[in-house]
């Protein structure tokens, strides 16, 4: 639940330096908008303006003051590829992916036809977003429609802009994880009835990957997609050499991986493929005409031995791409330190990703392949208030590192490779602090 606000209904100014970028950009550097003394105002759940602090003061002159100076506003952080069942299943020993999903997620997900477990893993996975500044998550449930249930009324607690869907797979997989095509069609058709853009919640068809569905449910999920035009579509995509081989057995008559999908209608936009390593040239121009997306996942193709993601293909092919965790696989919640590791994985193709576009992916970037920007992702007037304060110099060594009047791209940068939750002071939904790291240290004091 939101943490009390007895300043709610009052127009607020919170004084910090602040950074986000305003629109949708390739020129990361001359784009990125910076008030080094800034002001947000916050009136409802709506950002009213942004600007320097004298000015927005004078502008608004009966605003309560919050003043965080020295510390940095920025917009709340989109994850654009997670899977909440897997909450438990983070930082588990030796497995790549096809040995992974057996050994470890699966197990994981059958626990979740107890509907008490899945509201409360759901929680959890809630507010280990909130505690890393993660404000948005595209979200994999289970096949289970009760855990996506379970999911939606706990964003919706909070006013949390969510992304998420059932799981669908009818084979490959163990049998009390599996549905049928027309179960995964009439069970999905339900849950975007009943939540696709009721509040803040919006539903994403949810093949898991192509070797667990059928073409029979790959068709009826299809059909679904062709029907709701405007919901998502999320799935996995090219993460692992054996996964591909496989889909090849499986898919023979296929023009490769991307094309088993294509085949049903789901390379669209709006549409969200994790990892995307192992694709040709064909595949990355279809993506690219079609304005799909790729979620980049570096902390889980490092963990899985998956492969590096060439974002530089990403770029010649003008494919989306956005940044993302993947817990369980992946190693955190953290969006800072999934970018340490995608810069990680330039450095190894000799490609460096800057801080600037590492930050970019994360907010605006994510929130414009999504077509969500308009409402998040950034601090322009009129969107939602989801945003997080950051202190940048959270304990001795990141004091020493970190100059109080460093660059924003520096301080970005340091906290990406030595922060962690403890530089999220609060995190702010739709107008409300959400999260403080104040509180929530006197809590468990």
């Amino acid at each position: 639940m939101p943490l009390k606000n007895k300043h709610a209904e009052a127009t607020q100014l919170l004084r910090a330096s602040i950074a986000h970028f305003p629109t949708t950009t390739l020129n990361f550097d001359e784009k990125v908008e910076i008030f080094t003394d800034g002001a947000l105002i916050v009136k409802g759940n709506t950002i009213q303006d942004v600007g320097d602090y004298l000015s927005m003061h004078t502008r608004y002159p009966d605003a309560v003051i919050n003043d965080y100076s020295g510390k940095w506003i920025l917009p709340g952080l989109i994850d654009s590829h997670l899977h909440y069942p897997q909450t438990q299943s983070i930082a588990n020993y030796g497995d790549q992916l096809l040995s992974w999903l057996e050994n470890y997620t699966f197990p994981a997900e059958m626990a979740f036809e107890d509907e008490a477990h899945a509201a409360h893993i759901a929680k959890v996975f809630l507010n280990q977003l909130l505690k890393n500044g993660t404000t948005t998550g595209f979200v994999f449930t289970t096949v289970h429609a009760s855990s996506s249930q379970a999911l939606f009324r706990a964003a919706s607690d909070i006013n949390m802009a969510i992304v998420a869907g059932k799981v669908c797979m009818d084979r490959h997989c163990p049998s009390n994880l599996q549905d049928t095509p027309a179960l995964a069609q009439r069970e999905s058709a339900d849950l975007i009835d009943e939540w696709h853009n009721k509040g803040r919640n919006k539903y994403a068809l949810t093949p898991r990957f192509a070797p667990t569905s059928s073409d029979a449910q790959l068709a009826a999920i299809g059909e679904l997609a062709s029907q709701y035009t405007d919901v998502f579509i999320q799935t996995h995509l090219s993460e692992n050499h054996d996964e591909i081989a496989w889909v090849k057995s499986l898919f023979p008559s296929a023009n490769g991986y991307l094309d088993v999908y294509d085949k049903y209608n789901l390379v669209r936009e709006r549409a969200v493929f994790g990892h995307g390593i192992h694709l040709n040239q064909e595949e990355w121009e279809r993506l690219g005409e079609a304005r799909a997306t790729i979620a980049f996942c570096p902390t889980s193709n490092l963990f899985l031995g998956s492969g590096l993601f060439n974002m530089e293909q990403a770029r010649a092919s003008n494919v989306h791409v956005a940044l993302a965790t993947d817990v369980g696989a992946g190693t955190t919640f953290n969006m800072f330190k999934t970018y340490g590791d995608a810069y990680k994985v330039s450095q190894l193709r000799n490609a460096p990703i800057s801080p600037l576009e590492g930050f970019y992916l994360m907010t605006q970037g994510a929130a414009a392949a999504h077509k969500l920007d308009d409402e998040i992702g950034n601090l322009n007037p009129g969107t939602a208030a989801d945003f997080i304060v950051v202190e940048p110099r959270f304990d001795e060594l990141t004091a020493l590192r970190i100059d109080k009047d460093a660059l924003f791209k520096d301080v970005f940068f340091a906290l990406s490779i030595l922060g962690d939750d403890r530089m999220i002071e609060e995190t702010w939904i739709s107008g409300q602090c959400c999260y403080s790291k104040k509180e929530n240290l006197d809590a468990m004091a």
